[in-house]
């Protein structure tokens, strides 16, 4: 039970989907100039990956140290699973995990094991202190989220070579484009956890959005952020050939669009979650949609689209 425990706390059913995005976007977005097969070779990457993952879990471990009272009133159940294991054990595990990730950086460059090493105070700080005030909470949160995927675009922009910058110019608006969609699919979703969570954060003191400003403010802000998906959405479409995924993000605005109405009717814990899952299943189904963009890139050195 305390192996299933530590599982449910790390969130360990999050941290393949995370590998799985850091790769594809590798090399479907941030290298589709190489073969899949190199990309999965390259040990510096593999570090990058690793690491990242390990970071995102033992920022998850931290959380649930912090909120393990909230979580009690918020989720029970799982609050019940993730207390098998002491909280003297989580701490253990945390630093045990953030040794790792600072040998594995080291390993790399010293730059590396500087990102890392501020990365990790980042997440220790919003868990600490960060995440119980209002908006800027919810900002952190999600540039926590999306920061890993800008270590790999370094890293990638870094090896380019200076004769062949220019024309990797357009890719990187694409790539911010793609960026900025999903930090604003993750802000989205933070506020509506706000929304789920409200009763737990209001007795544990945490100035969230619905609790300074009330619940009309919060959906007010939520649907501002939800319409300004619009954009990134058409910079991608326009700018770069991104195949068969266009459709995911067609379907993407019109699932949005009711997710709007439904927020507007929504009133209960249940409610909230159900659209918290529904985002979900949008950040979830786009990394798998990832794919669309060009599968010959799976068997081919070099994206077909970039030689069209």
């Amino acid at each position: 039970m305390k192996i299933a425990s530590l599982f449910s706390v790390v969130r360990g059913y999050n941290i393949p989907i995370i590998i799985l995005a850091l790769y594809l976007s590798s090399i479907f977005i941030l290298s589709p100039d190489k073969g899949a097969l190199e990309v999965l070779l390259d040990f510096n990457l593999f570090i990058l990956v690793f690491a990242s993952s390990l970071t995102i879990a033992s920022g998850y471990i931290i959380n649930s140290f912090y909120d393990s009272q909230k979580d009690l009133i918020n989720r029970p159940e799982k609050s019940m699973l993730d207390r098998l294991i002491s909280q003297k054990t989580k701490l253990n595990v945390y630093f045990t995990l953030n040794f790792i990730v600072s040998i594995m950086a080291l390993f790399v460059s010293w730059r590396v094991f500087l990102f890392f090493s501020g990365y990790i105070f980042f997440i220790w700080f919003y868990s600490h202190k960060v995440k119980k005030y209002p908006l800027i909470g919810n900002l952190m949160a999600a540039f926590l989220a999306v920061l890993p995927f800008f270590a790999i675009l370094l890293y990638f922009y870094t090896r380019i070579p200076f004769e062949d910058i220019e024309n990797y110019k357009r890719q990187l608006a694409s790539i911010f484009a793609h960026a900025t969609f999903l930090f604003l699919l993750l802000l989205v979703r933070e506020m509506i956890k706000d929304l789920e969570n409200l009763r737990g954060d209001l007795v544990n003191d945490y100035k969230t959005i619905p609790i300074v400003y009330g619940e009309l403010v919060s959906k007010q802000i939520i649907t501002i952020l939800t319409i300004l998906t619009v954009l990134p959405v058409y910079v991608i479409i326009e700018i770069s050939d991104i195949g068969f995924m266009a459709i995911y993000f067609y379907c993407c605005l019109i699932i949005l669009i009711f997710f709007l109405l439904y927020l507007w009717k929504s009133n209960s814990k249940s409610q909230f979650l159900l659209l918290h899952n529904v985002l979900k299943f949008l950040i979830v189904s786009g990394v798998f949609c990832i794919v669309l963009i060009d599968p010959a890139v799976l068997w081919h050195g070099k994206s077909l689209l970039l030689t069209i």
